[in-house]
């Protein structure tokens, strides 16, 4: 799909690393121009500092010919998302396309689970794509030219997980959020869709698969005998973010290699 984008700026949240990494090289390699998000925590124990892989994934779409810029912020923050945006259409010329990946998952027993973990689950997750969402359909609104809204839900939307309780909620929520915008967008031309992720090899869940018995047990239950990549969640959405996908709203794509219809 080169070339379907060019002309286009686009807003990937959480783009720093994984999924959102991903999906930001291929949207420059489509042709958009893209805003790559990240966060910097307060100290150590809140997450690990980004900037350095910010600046890589700035580097590699500045390489394919595309603009490219960094801009931190914390999604949970309304005031930080909306100076983000601002921020972003000042250095892209506008903002036509917006990715929601940022997301945490620190896995947790649900009887010690505290009140304060999943309380920030649900900020970052949820909270985070409503106000990036509604920062960027304004931007959308006033720029008249409608836009698309893609944002990363996930297989446990559909799902449940033993150590994620707080996080399968969010996920959910997310894809709901989708459908509920897409109708008072629809007649702006907006888009409002989710992709859902199966099982992708990422940091978050990297330690979760480092036993080779377990990750050979989820190779077989995976009808294309993998785990996915980045790369694999990146072309569905770069499809719904094109002219391709003018007529696609509220839905939800799973991309999971065909895990979740594998009760084998």
């Amino acid at each position: 799909m080169t070339g379907v984008l060019a002309g286009r700026s686009a807003l990937v949240t959480g783009a720093s690393r994984g999924i959102g990494r991903g999906i930001a090289l291929g949207l420059a390699a489509a042709g958009a121009d893209v805003a790559v998000n990240w966060y910097r925590p307060p100290s150590p124990e809140f997450g690990r500092d980004n900037g350095a892989d910010v600046a890589s994934v700035v580097a590699e779409i500045e390489a394919m010919g595309r603009r490219a810029v960094a801009v931190e912020a914390d999604v949970s923050n309304g005031a930080a998302v909306r100076a983000m945006v601002d921020e972003v259409v000042l250095s892209l010329g506008g903002l036509d396309v917006l990715v929601n990946s940022a997301g945490i998952c620190p896995f947790h027993d649900f009887l010690t689970m505290p009140e304060e973990l999943w309380d920030r689950v649900h900020a970052v997750n949820l909270r985070g794509a409503f106000l990036c969402s509604q920062a960027a359909a304004r931007v959308m609104v006033d720029q008249g030219r409608g836009g698309r809204i893609i944002s990363v839900s996930s297989i446990s939307a559909l799902v449940g997980g033993g150590q994620q309780a707080h996080y399968t909620p969010t996920k959910a929520g997310v894809h709901s959020l989708m459908q509920s915008i897409a109708i008072p967008l629809g007649p702006h031309g907006i888009t409002c869709n989710s992709v859902l992720p199966g099982a992708i090899g990422t940091d978050i869940n990297r330690d979760d698969w480092s036993d080779p018995q377990k990750l050979a047990y989820l190779n077989g239950r995976i009808p294309i005998g993998r785990l996915g990549e980045p790369d694999d969640v990146a072309g569905p959405v770069v499809f719904l973010a094109s002219p391709a996908a003018r007529y696609v709203t509220g839905a939800a794509l799973l991309v999971d290699g065909g895990l979740y219809v594998n009760l084998q």
